[in-house]
């Protein structure tokens, strides 16, 4: 079932037979599984749980096994900040489900709702714009102080630059290049997976509130 399709639904039924509906029905109508904009929410971070988990077995396997020191430290510290984010998704997850299914007063748990998700996903994307400052100094740092030799970069540094102006150079425009990309794909993805699902329950919520 579509969005729109949803909304007809809801705006129809509390039109016609809105004397004969219960806070219950109307529940009950915006929280089925499959159909739902909260059904779809729960998806959305279920896909989050699931590249979590990912990312957490790549870092972790990285962490362990990678020769060099700076690599180890560097994947282990984002392993268990990827760990720490699995555990606000499940949360997140559980608080949505419990919400979304109950069947008391339907306007306040919608808005409960959006409230989590838009607090959340304004804190991912501040999260997300400091990691890059942060990652960058705490990377630079660890290769610095690297005590093994990494003969690869050392070789690959060569082949590219001739002068150190151009190795600043190249690391200003790529913190500008990849702050601003990183900027533009995180709000994307974040209104991909909850932006637009919250608008709409917003336009549900407003419904009900011309009822």
């Amino acid at each position: 079932m579509e969005l729109d399709e949803l909304k007809y639904q809801l705006k129809h039924k509390l039109s016609t037979n809105h004397a004969g509906r219960s806070q219950e029905d109307i529940a009950a109508l915006l929280t089925k599984k499959t159909s739902s904009v909260i059904g779809k929410l729960k998806r959305s971070l279920r896909i989050e749980i699931a590249c979590s988990i990912f990312v957490i077995i790549v870092f972790g396997y990285v962490g362990l096994t990678s020769k060099y020191q700076s690599f180890r430290i560097y994947f282990f510290v984002f392993t268990i900040l990827s760990v720490g984010v699995l555990f606000l998704l499940f949360y997140l997850l559980k608080r949505t489900t419990q919400l979304g299914g109950t069947t008391l007063p339907v306007k306040s748990n919608l808005q409960t709702i959006v409230n989590i998700i838009e607090e959340f996903t304004k804190r991912c994307f501040q999260f997300t714009m400091a990691l890059i400052p942060i990652c960058f100094i705490f990377s630079f740092l660890l290769i610095y102080n690297e005590p093994k030799q990494m003969p690869e970069a050392e070789r690959l540094a060569k082949h590219l630059f001739s002068s150190p102006w151009q190795v600043i150079s190249f690391v200003v425009i790529y913190m500008l290049l990849l702050t601003v990309g990183i900027y533009y794909f995180a709000k994307w993805y974040l209104k991909k997976l909850y932006g637009n699902y919250v608008i709409t329950l917003k336009e549900c919520i407003k419904e009900l509130n011309e009822e």
